[in-house]
C-alpha cells in the first residue's frame, strides 16, 4: 500500500466533523492538489473521550460516502506500541509506531558492535545528494548513535511485524515516530535510524523525527525559523538518500507532528519540498476541537455558557489536564483570565480569544486545547450544543484546514481556484 506524496493527519476529538474536514480536501482537489486525508486518533484520546478505533473508521467512511470522495483516505492508529495496538488492527490502515520510550535505552553491546561493523562502510565524509556539507561519519559516532537508538529500532520491528501478521504486506502504511523526545535528531542520527529500521524490515513510508524548536499544541512554532528550514532541508535530503540506499519505500517522507497552527513554518516547508520534489505528511493536533469551541462561543446563548463552563472547570483542574502535555504546552497560568472575568465576555470576544488569529490569547487557547476531557464528560449536552451550531462549526473547521493549513503548505506560489 503506497501513501500519496502529500498527506495530512486530521484529528477529531469527538468524531463529529468528518464531513467538514473532508470538504477542505475536496476543494483542494478541485483546485488541483490531491492531498490524502488521514483520520488519526491515539489510544490516550480514545480512553479520555470513551471512543474506539472502529469509531474513527466509521467516521471516515461515512464522510467519504456523504461527499462522494473516491480518492484515497486513511485511518491512523496514532502513537501505538505493542501494549496498545490490538484494538487498532482491524479498522486502521495507517499505523504510527511510537518508539520514543525506547530512545536512550542502551542496546546490547554485541548488537551495537555488530551494527557498527555493518555501518563501517559509510565512515569518512559521506556525501548526501543535495547537501553542500558531507556527513562526518566516525566509528565512535556510529557507536554512540547505535547505543541510543538501536533498541528503539528493534521495538519498531516488533510492532511492525505484529501489524504485518494481521494486515498482510499490502494492507497498511507504516510511520515511525520519534518526535516525543527531549533532543532533535541530527541528519546522521536519522540516516542510521533508517538503516536500523531497514534491517528490522520496517518499510516505513513516513518518519517523524524531533525537529529543533518547540511544537506546542495549537499555537505557532517557537524557535529559530531559519535554523528549522536548514535542518528540515538536510533531513529531507537524508531520508531520500536512505530510502534508496537501504531499500525503503521510494515515497519515504518526513512527517511533522503537532503540525497544526505552525504558520511561520509553512513557507519554509513549502520551499523545501518544492525545491527537493519531496512529499510531506503533516499531522494536526486538536485543531478541530478548538474550532468547535469557537463556533459554540460565537453562537451565544446556552452554547456560549457551556464553553464558559468548560473553561471554569479547566481552571480548577489545571494540573490534571496539563500533566500529559507538559512537553508540548507552555501556559502562563497567572496570565489566564479568571472564570469570573471570562463569564462577562461576549461570544464574539471569547471566540476571538480562542481562534488562532491576530489578538488571540495564547494561554487561554492552550488551556482549552487540553480541556477536551471536560467536554467529553458533558456527553450529550455537549453534542447537542454542537448540533445546534452545526453550520457555523462546520464552516470554521473547513476554513481552518483549507485556508490556514492546506493552501499555505500545498499551494505556495500559486493561487487555488
Amino acid at each position: 500500500m503506497d501513501l500519496e506524496k502529500y498527506s495530512m493527519g486530521i484529528g477529531d476529538r469527538f468524531g463529529r466533523q468528518g464531513e467538514a474536514q473532508l470538504a477542505a480536501f475536496v476543494e483542494a482537489a478541485a483546485a488541483g492538489r490531491d492531498i490524502c486525508p488521514v483520520w488519526n486518533k491515539s489510544f490516550r484520546e480514545h480512553r479520555l473521550v470513551s471512543s474506539s478505533p472502529a469509531d474513527v473508521r466509521a467516521e471516515a467512511d461515512a464522510a467519504a460516502r456523504a461527499l462522494g470522495w473516491t480518492k484515497s483516505y486513511r485511518v491512523d492508529a496514532d502513537h501505538v506500541g505493542l501494549a496498545t495496538i490490538e484494538s487498532f488492527l482491524e479498522p486502521s490502515d495507517f499505523f504510527t509506531i511510537d518508539v520514543a520510550d525506547f530512545i536512550g535505552k542502551k542496546a546490547d553491546d554485541a548488537d551495537v558492535d555488530a551494527f557498527v561493523r555493518r555501518m563501517s562502510r559509510y565512515c569518512g565524509e559521506l556525501q548526501i545528494p543535495g547537501m553542500t556539507t558531507p556527513l562526518n561519519v566516525t566509528r565512535e559516532a556510529v557507536r554512540s548513535i547505535a547505543s541510543r537508538y538501536l533498541l528503539s529500532g528493534r521495538e519498531a520491528g516488533k510492532v511492525y511485524r505484529r501489524i504485518l501478521e494481521a494486515k498482510g504486506p499490502d494492507g497498511f502504511i507504516a510511520e515511525v515516530s520519534m518526535d516525543e523526545t527531549e533532543e532533535p535528531q541530527t541528519p546522521l542520527e536519522l540516516f542510521l535510524i533508517l538503516a536500523a529500521l531497514a534491517e528490522e524490515g520496517v518499510r516505513a513510508s513516513t518518519i517523524a523525527p524531533k525537529f529543533p524548536g518547540r511544537f506546542n499544541k495549537g499555537v505557532d512554532y517557537v524557535g529559530d525559523v531559519a535554523r528549522f528550514e536548514e535542518e528540515f532541508d538536510r533531513l529531507v535530503c537524508v531520508s531520500a538518500y536512505a530510502a534508496t540506499e537501504f531499500g525503503l519505500p521510494k515515497q519515504l517522507k518526513l512527517s511533522v507532528h503537532s503540525g497544526s497552527d505552525k504558520f511561520s513554518l509553512y513557507g519554509p516547508i513549502a520551499r523545501v519540498i518544492g525545491r527537493r520534489g519531496a512529499g510531506l505528511h503533516l499531522k494536526t493536533a486538536g485543531t478541530t476541537w478548538l474550532e468547535e469551541l469557537v463556533g459554540l462561543a460565537a453562537s451565544g446563548g446556552d452554547a456560549l455558557a457551556l464553553v464558559k463552563e468548560v473553561y471554569a472547570e479547566a481552571l480548577v483542574r489545571f494540573d490534571e489536564l496539563v500533566a500529559p502535555y507538559l512537553a508540548v504546552v507552555d501556559i502562563d497560568r497567572a496570565s489566564l483570565p479568571s472564570a469570573r472575568d471570562l463569564a462577562a465576555w461576549s461570544g464574539e470576544r471569547l471566540a476571538a480569544a480562542i481562534r488562532h488569529e491576530s489578538g488571540f490569547d495564547i494561554n487561554l487557547r492552550q488551556l482549552f486545547h487540553v480541556a477536551f476531557k471536560i467536554a467529553a464528560e458533558k456527553g450529550e449536552r455537549y453534542f447537542s450544543a454542537l448540533a445546534g451550531a452545526e453550520k457555523l462549526v462546520a464552516e470554521g473547521v473547513k476554513r481552518n484546514l483549507l485556508e490556514r493549513h492546506i493552501r499555505p503548505l500545498f499551494f505556495a506560489g500559486q493561487s487555488a481556484r
